[in-house]
């Protein structure tokens, strides 16, 4: 196992669409792990493959806090087959967009189709964080990020403030 280096926006990679996974096979479970190894590290609730510059559509996510027992899901193909009409609001950051918090509703039950680890079909309902976090990390695989519900000029400051802060690395904000 071993630590990726998470891309951040204004990688064109983001924007690409990930590609299914036609076998479940060793290379694929060792991504998993990786990508669980790089979430946890990064304290994040959910990563996907292509926030590491994987163009595969897989997906990990945990939600437990941190006084519970781990939750890890791993999601492979997964998609959405059912959307409640209720919706709920939480402030959503992203490892691939750092220092960067968004207010977004979205459906707050969600129905996900997916292959597990094993290469066996499953199907998961899920409401509140984990219904937010799957959703989001499934927009990532679709090439969508959270900046892409604000306004062109919101998110060109947003990603004009990340940029310089990645050519200024030894910056220090007092």
């Amino acid at each position: 196992m071993s630590i990726k280096e998470i891309i951040t926006v204004p990688d064109e990679t983001l924007k690409k669409i990930s590609e299914s996974i036609e076998h479940v096979g060793v290379n694929e479970k060792k991504l998993i792990k990786d990508l669980f190894e790089t979430m946890y590290h990064s304290n994040g609730i959910g990563l996907a493959a292509v926030q590491v510059g994987i163009l595969k559509r897989i997906l990990v996510v945990d939600v437990s806090n941190k006084d519970e027992e781990k939750q890890p899901m791993a999601l492979i193909n997964p998609v959405i087959k059912n959307l409640s009409d209720e919706t709920s609001v939480y402030e959503e950051g992203c490892l691939s967009i750092p220092e960067t918090f968004i207010e977004i509703e979205r459906p707050k039950i969600c129905e996900v189709e997916y292959i597990d680890e094993k290469g066996k079909k499953k199907n998961i309902k899920c409401d509140g964080l984990l219904s937010t976090c799957i959703q989001h990390e499934i927009n990532h695989l679709d090439g969508k990020l959270i900046i892409d519900h604000l306004s062109k000029l919101k998110k060109d400051f947003i990603i004009k403030k990340i940029s310089k802060f990645k050519k200024n690395p030894d910056r220090i904000v007092v």
